[in-house]
């Protein structure tokens, strides 16, 4: 029973990580327009974007790897 339900894991869990890496390519391809200046806001300036973009790829890493690591776990 419990083999039927680590597959289950690692199902979800390879779900998951192909959608982390839809999502990472969606961001790598439309980086200017998700991460570039915003003209509407005006108090918005360089390291406020950088510290916005750090954090951003940074949960996506973590999703990406923790997923993998789910996904391959229980083999």
């Amino acid at each position: 029973m419990q083999n039927e339900v680590f597959f289950i894991v690692r199902i979800v869990a390879a779900i998951v990580f192909f959608g982390a890496l839809a999502g990472g390519a969606y961001m790598f391809r439309n980086f200017e327009r998700l991460f570039g200046v915003d003209p509407h806001m005006p108090s918005e300036n360089a390291s406020s974007r950088s510290y916005s973009k750090v954090l951003i790829f940074l949960v996506w890493l973590h999703l990406l790897f923790a997923s993998a690591a789910f996904a391959l776990l229980f083999h």
